[in-house]
């Protein structure tokens, strides 16, 4: 049996609850640090960027899935929905510290959106979240059509790349790290695309042109 086989039946008896249960446990730990851990000095701005730090894991995790699958044969795509809901999760709480804690005020949420680059790209990638979000249920995949619903949560992509560039952008001169979620999330992006289909359509195409010709 191919080891791909074996992990595939292990994680056929996996829960997904356990998932959802420690992404809320972590969401709370981090919360209660910053209140509570004297030796943060700027406990809002280390609660914000430890969230906005797991919302962007999360992200990474959620689309790793698929290549995951199509090029090692492991299938988790049952805990692609709870991965993506806590990105959410963490992306809220990220935007609501930002907002509540940090900010304070409407005219500067405002303002900080409109005139730092890097808050504008990061609320754009929150926004796109949202609607992704709000149809992650079964009910919104009958309703919408399965067509429709892939179609729209196809914002994942934008959404991560943009938060990417978020964090990157956050980062004083040269910083690993950023660097390094970006290159993953460009991969990942990367890995989604099928060259071989692509320039197959492009072929059929210029040969329909000339048969019409």
């Amino acid at each position: 049996m191919a080891l791909s086989d074996a992990i595939n039946r292990a994680v056929r008896h996996v829960p997904v609850w356990p998932l959802y249960a420690g992404g809320m446990v972590w969401l709370v730990w981090l919360f209660w640090r910053a209140a509570t851990d004297p030796a943060l000095i700027e406990p809002v701005d280390w609660l914000e960027r430890a969230y906005g730090l797991a919302a962007l894991q999360l992200l990474v995790a959620s689309l790793a899935i698929s290549p995951v699958r199509r090029l090692a044969g492991i299938n988790l795509l049952r805990f692609r929905r709870a991965t993506g809901l806590l990105a959410f999760a963490f992306a809220a709480a990220h935007v609501a510290v930002w907002a509540l804690l940090d900010l304070q005020a409407v005219s500067a949420i405002m303002a900080d959106i409109v005139k730092r680059p890097y808050i504008t790209v990061g609320f754009a990638a929150f926004v796109l979240l949202v609607p992704l979000a709000l149809t992650s249920t079964d009910g919104a995949i009958r309703r919408m059509g399965g067509v429709a619903w892939r179609r729209l949560h196809r914002l994942v992509y934008p959404a991560a790349f943009l938060a990417a560039l978020h964090f990157l952008w956050l980062a004083r001169g040269f910083a690993l790290e950023p660097l390094v979620y970006g290159g993953l999330i460009l991969t990942l992006l990367a890995a989604r695309l099928k060259p071989r289909d692509w320039i197959r359509r492009q072929a059929s195409r210029a040969g329909g042109g000339v048969r019409g010709a």
